[in-house]
């Protein structure tokens, strides 16, 4: 929904309306809210099933063109843009999100012509810092820590895709505090992502290797940028593109800012130390194994990901005007939708983990466990919701910052005693039990801070169908013989319709019948009103 829609005029009455009773209203309120969040989240997510889907097949052929060393090396160059990324973003594509929704609300464009020249003058200039210590300093980590010389010569792409990467990142978030993450989704899954792939294409098959799949993600992201930028421009009311005002940071955002900076630094941990670990202590082929079966642990929180990009804003609103209410509601409905949308997903990824890895080639069928362990941790993360954001948008950002800095501690020191005796495996569980834990101790605190708690009698329908369709897993795979590909897609359409054929036979409530309705009733109007604007 864009922002002009939610800056509309109310209709004017010719007559009293009748009185609605709080019941009503609230249940009125509800159903907008979950439209909105819904069809939002829909087009969210059918771009990244489609970029998961082709992006699968891309991976295949990666492994199989470039091998091991060559996805290793690159895992471990993205490692280093990672952390000198902590340090050129500053938390301001968070504070994007934030303020730029609420100065969007209160018709205060000065504040946002000065938010947004002020982040991008001063992500300009530390990028370029940055930018220049990357190329210094990179080659010396790639011989000396990560013991591989041949890193040395990727270093000029590397540092691009971080410089271009901050403010691609920005300006999505811009984007997200303009209510308009569906075509932001178009830039970024539906032209951005093909793109770089058939280039990525070309460029490996005349002969460039990892250069070549280098240069093809320079060159797309320079074309998400583009487009990035000349949306959030028509988005931008004129008031704020006037240059004429100051650009600053006001001290709120500034506070803001840093808290999600240091939220951040914790994440890149939780996210990236495992692979400098193995960087240090094994190879960057067994690196290359590791990085593949996380890739695909990473599509499992899909659904989590679709919510997480347009229910942040309503929580904050909701928790402001004290809606206590409602927010339990739409928390306790999307969680369980999540947590349905996921179940077959990491279930089938478990079941046919080892021909999932084999195509990739069979040196990576050695990271079948790592799949596993990993999927676990996800389905855990997806079944506690958006307890993330829940604390970071209604104030209490210090309190996930101290439950992600210890669980990214208990990570490192469980992956360095892991790793030497268990390898990647290792690693994995180090992994998922940080995820785990960090999840589980989010969800405790969402509850004793905010009394919110998503779980309630309604979760049993999903017991059921959650085991007969992993019944119907492992019959598919024990009954096929040689597994495939094909068996393991087979298992994961057959997963759906038993869990959700399943699930429907119990029933729906008026929670779940309502976010149903507006995802059918919403999604072809939304994508028509996305095509007309981006024409």
């Amino acid at each position: 929904m864009s922002a002009a829609t939610n800056l509309s005029p109310a209709p004017v009455l010719t007559e009293a309306p009748p009185v609605a009773s709080p019941i009503r209203d609230h249940a009125a309120e509800f159903r907008g809210r979950m439209g909105r969040i819904s069809r939002q989240s829909a087009v969210y997510f059918a771009g990244t099933i489609l970029t998961t889907a082709a992006g699968y097949f891309f991976r295949v052929y990666l492994a199989r063109t470039l091998g091991a060393e060559a996805l290793g090396l690159y895992a471990l160059g993205m490692s280093i843009v990672g952390l000198l990324s902590l340090f050129n973003a500053f938390g301001l594509p968070s504070a994007a999100a934030r303020f730029i929704a609420e100065y969007s609300g209160k018709g205060e464009y000065a504040r946002i012509g000065s938010f947004l020249r002020g982040s991008l003058g001063l992500l300009a200039g530390a990028n370029v810092l940055l930018g220049f210590l990357m190329l210094a300093g990179g080659p010396w980590l790639a011989v000396h820590f990560y013991h591989s010389p041949k890193l040395a010569a990727y270093f000029w792409p590397f540092t691009l895709i971080m410089v271009i990467g901050v403010f691609t990142t920005f300006l999505g978030q811009v984007m997200a505090g303009y209510q308009d993450v569906a075509r932001r989704t178009l830039v970024t899954h539906f032209i951005g992502t093909p793109f770089n792939m058939l280039l990525s294409v070309g460029l490996i098959t005349l002969g460039f290797g990892l250069a070549g799949y280098l240069t093809a993600q320079v060159i797309s992201a320079v074309v998400v940028l583009a487009l990035l930028a000349v949306f959030v421009w028509k988005l931008t009311p004129a008031q704020a593109r006037q240059l004429n005002g100051c650009a600053s940071l006001e001290r709120r955002v500034a506070s803001f800012s840093a808290a999600a900076f240091s939220i951040a630094g914790v994440e890149f941990v939780l996210g990236q130390a495992d692979k400098i670990i193995l960087g240090y202590y094994l190879t960057a082929a067994q690196v290359g194994i590791y990085a593949v079966a996380m890739a695909l642990v990473g599509f499992v929180p899909v659904a989590l990901q679709s919510v997480n990009q347009i229910f942040s804003p309503s929580i904050a609103e909701l928790h402001a005007s004290g809606n206590h209410e409602l927010l339990q509601r739409l928390y306790s409905t999307l969680t369980k939708w999540i947590l349905a949308l996921t179940v077959p997903l990491g279930f089938t990824i478990m079941i046919f983990a080892r021909p999932l890895m084999g195509i990739f080639g069979g040196a990576f069928e050695a990271g079948t466990a790592v799949l596993i362990v990993g999927t676990v941790g996800q389905l855990i993360n997806c079944a506690v919701g958006s307890v993330g954001y829940l604390l970071l948008m209604s104030g209490h950002q210090n309190q996930i910052v101290r439950i992600q800095a210890v669980n990214a501690g208990l990570m490192i020191v469980l992956s360095v005693v892991l790793v030497e005796r268990f390898g990647i495996m290792g690693v994995a569980a180090a992994s998922a039990i940080a995820v785990a834990v960090t999840n589980l101790w989010s969800l405790t605190a969402v509850y004793r801070r905010m009394k919110l708690f998503p779980y309630n009698f309604s979760y049993l329908k999903l017991l059921f169908p959650g085991g007969l369709s992993l019944v119907m897993l492992i019959l598919l795979r024990s009954l096929s013989g040689h597994s495939s590909w094909l068996t393991a897609i087979s298992g994961l359409a057959l997963a759906y319709v038993v869990f959700f054929g399943t699930f429907l036979m119990f029933g729906l409530e008026i929670e779940d019948r309502s976010l149903a309705n507006a995802v059918w009733g919403g999604i072809g109007l939304n994508s028509r009103k996305i095509g007309v604007r981006f024409l």
